[in-house]
């Protein structure tokens, strides 16, 4: 048997098929009245900066679903605690990381489910 051949007993997906999950409505304009406000995209554009050093994803995925004080997170990220803490600064200002005080320790952990669900979307597609 040839690999060549088309095996006419297996029905092709069809292009027409609704059971697939499709994609919001593209707009068949785009004006300016389309786009959200200029200052709400370069708020955007600043939180997507943040995402853009390797760094502090590595912090950002060792505070997922747990709590870490600075000497935790750089032996989990192989990173200095200085780097560590540096990070966290520029992370904290973009509302991703929010810290607890205990005593004298400071415990960090992700601001709020929405950091979680975009670390996820993101590495989701990248491995598609």
């Amino acid at each position: 048997m040839s690999s060549n051949r088309i095996r006419e007993d297996v029905d092709e997906p069809s292009i027409d098929d609704t059971s697939a999950v499709s994609a919001p409505p593209l707009a068949t304009s785009c004006s300016s009245e389309d786009l959200p406000d200029e200052e709400l995209l370069y708020d955007l554009a600043d939180l997507f900066k943040v995402f853009s050093d390797t760094t502090r994803i590595k912090i950002l995925y060792a505070l997922m679903g747990r709590e870490l004080c600075v000497a935790d997170i750089a032996e989990a990220t192989s990173t200095s605690q200085s780097a560590v803490s540096h990070q966290l600064r520029i992370l904290k200002q973009s509302h991703l990381v929010k810290f607890r005080r205990d005593g004298r320790n400071i415990n960090y952990s992700l601001a709020d489910d929405h950091v979680y669900t975009m670390l996820n979307q993101g590495m989701s597609h990248i491995c598609e």
